[in-house]
């Protein structure tokens, strides 16, 4: 109750209205899932666009001189998951996140609650042209690695432990989907692919890891060089 009464007089302060209702509206209004008392109703927060987005270089802009780390997610499905991607790459220090807009999780209030609120306080953006959106930062100059959690499924692009890679320009990380990992397509333009040494021999079908679990390995283990430009 304390907690709740700071929050209304906050609201309050705000020039937020606020409304005493029973539990079970509540309920309604978050379609079953927990709420804690305390429920915000706000406009749809909609995915940034590239083409209205200024364009940072290598060594400024959004880094403040460190180098670059973006993260890109191809066609991620599950609210759950694309909530904690994105509190994971909030808190380990990636510069922006890159979306697929089609066969992909809106922002929703659950990816919201999920991200523990990283999503309202960072941008993310969304490209309706993956391949194209990276062979153009490949073309920059940037790196771009991608993910497997099954290394024998990718052709064509050598793959690393992910102990193994070294952060030494800027660098784009693509994530797949849940179910299916990274499109062919999308391996086709990575220069490498990283995965994640199991510790033990695995039974099948508990041969790798949830998407969320993994990215936030694959940024701490980048992340962790703390590699700057002109190193």
């Amino acid at each position: 109750r304390p907690l709740r009464a700071e929050l209304a007089l906050q609201a309050a302060a705000r020039g937020v209205p606020v409304l005493h209702v029973p539990g079970r509206a509540l309920d309604t209004l978050c379609r079953g899932r927990p709420h804690q008392g305390v429920c915000l109703e706000a406009a749809p927060l909609p995915f940034r666009s590239l083409r209205d987005a200024e364009e940072p270089r290598p060594g400024d802009g959004e880094s403040g001189g460190r180098q670059l780390l973006w993260l890109v997610l191809e066609h991620i499905q599950d609210p759950m998951n694309l909530g904690a991607l994105l509190r994971s790459a909030y808190f380990l220090g990636v510069d922006r996140v890159v979306a697929t807009h089609g066969n992909s999780c809106p922002l929703t209030p659950t990816v919201s609650k999920a991200s523990a609120g990283a999503m309202e306080v960072f941008d993310v953006y969304s490209t309706d042209d993956l391949q194209g959106f990276l062979k153009a930062k490949r073309a920059e100059g940037w790196e771009v690695v991608g993910t497997a959690s099954r290394p024998e499924d990718v052709e064509g692009v050598p793959v690393i432990s992910c102990s193994e890679f070294r952060w030494d320009k800027p660098l784009i990380v693509v994530i797949g989907s849940e179910g299916e990992g990274l499109s062919l397509e999308s391996q086709l333009q990575c220069q490498q692919v990283l995965a994640i040494p199991p510790g033990r021999a695995l039974h099948p079908g508990l041969d790798s890891l949830n998407v969320s679990v993994a990215a936030g390995i694959l940024l701490h283990s980048i992340c962790s060089q703390k590699r700057r430009q002109g190193d």
